[in-house]
């Protein structure tokens, strides 16, 4: 295990934290301030979907890049810069270029999120995957949680611009501290460029594969649902500020206590798919029970399992993607992850945003419970793959020992 000392892993911890809260601080305004501004629903959508859209793209070269050179601090400032200019962006007035440019370079910002993990994970050593992982979910849903709640509050004692001027405020002084973060020395030592041949090898890895077509699926359910058209929702419903800081509260508790005890309690128990599944299974219902309530409590009610659900699978999935790679191919193989879930992030709202527009928002929490019944299926037909390749391999063994 790398040596790090413990003002540099609480240094880590408060610029992911910032990092996070600059991002997500507007999130749960963002589309009633889209929609204030006179924006329709299906160019709403495309708002909110251009954040994936340049992650497709941008999240895997980076990562090659960042093996390439062996660093990840320089991302890291990136990040911290991009998120600042990706708030002032959405300060801009009268144009709908703007807020569409603003989550553009936020989805750039996001892109860095592959130098974060990476140099994170190399902080344990490499059985300790899965708790670096969950660690870092915390993080990341604690920043998430933070900006969040301070979202409505922001909005309804200040302006709706707030939020963007806080964020802005927020990424700046992440930027600043960025400056002070050490790499390990192993991340420091010269490694060779990446070759095709190591980046074909990383791409051909089955787990990661698998666990990138279920990250997909699984921020696609996200993105539709509390980062994006669930707020609308609830102001339909009419909620005030202070009701959608309530109903982001009940989603990312649960969310965050989910990702802090999946690799403690649940995988030992449960197993990987086992509890991967779950997730997949009671996030199926609660986005198609979204249909149904007819309340801001049963809203809230809904957002409280699937923040515990999405908790159960996110984490888990995150470590899986770079289990089996070795670390000089980590960041390339998370920048692929990270690119193909972002195919969620982007296509998970755009369709919704049209689906939205001709069935109302029903139409597309049904297909992003659609989206979960598909992934839950895949979960299964893994898992049971897996255990015949468990069992043909000890039946061999045993033959072979007999023999």
């Amino acid at each position: 295990m790398n040596q790090i000392s413990g003002a540099q892993r609480l240094l880590f911890t408060t610029i992911t934290i910032l990092y996070w809260t600059s991002m997500y601080v507007y999130v749960p305004t963002l589309s009633p301030y889209l929609s204030d501004r006179g924006l329709s629903l299906p160019f709403i959508g495309i708002v909110l979907g251009s954040y994936g859209f340049v992650q497709m793209f941008v999240r895997f070269p980076l990562g090659i890049l960042s093996d390439r050179f062996g660093k990840r601090k320089p991302f890291i400032l990136l990040g911290m810069l991009t998120a600042a200019i990706s708030c002032l962006l959405f300060l801009i007035p009268d144009s709908w270029v703007w807020p569409l440019a603003g989550r553009l370079m936020a989805g750039v910002c996001a892109s860095t999120w592959v130098a974060f993990t990476v140099l994170y994970a190399s902080y344990f050593g490499a059985g300790q995957t899965g708790r670096a992982m969950g660690n870092i979910s915390v993080m990341t849903v604690s920043g998430q949680m933070i900006g969040m709640l301070f979202s409505g509050w922001l909005t309804d004692g200040f302006s709706s611009s707030a939020p963007f001027i806080v964020g802005a405020v927020i990424a700046v002084l992440g930027l600043v501290l960025a400056f002070m973060l050490k790499e390990p020395r192993s991340e420091l030592k010269e490694q060779p460029g990446m070759s095709f041949a190591m980046i074909k090898n990383v791409v051909k890895t089955k787990t990661l594969l698998q666990v990138s077509l279920l990250s997909i699926l699984a921020h696609g359910i996200l993105f539709i649902t509390m980062f994006g058209f669930t707020p609308l929702k609830a102001q339909e419903m009419g909620a005030d500020g202070l009701k959608l800081t309530l109903l982001v509260f009940s989603f990312m508790l649960p969310h965050a206590f989910a990702s802090l005890v999946t690799a403690r309690w649940f995988t030992p128990k449960f197993g990987y798919w086992g509890t991967i599944g779950a997730g997949f299974i009671l996030s199926t219902i609660c986005t198609g029970a979204m249909v149904f309530a007819d309340s801001f409590g049963v809203l809230v009610a809904t957002q409280a399992i699937n923040g515990f659900a999405q908790g159960l699978h996110m984490p888990l999935l995150l470590g899986l993607a770079i289990r089996d790679v070795e670390l000089p191919g980590r960041a390339t193989a998370m920048g692929l992850y990270q690119a193909l879930y972002a195919i969620g992030m982007f296509s998970g709202p755009f369709l919704a945003g049209w689906l939205n527009e001709s069935w109302g928002l029903n139409g597309g929490f049904l297909f992003g419970s659609l989206l979960g019944a598909f992934a839950f299926a895949l979960v299964i037909k893994w898992a049971m793959s897996d255990r015949k390749a468990k069992f043909a391999a000890r039946t061999n063994h045993a033959e072979e020992v007999s023999g």
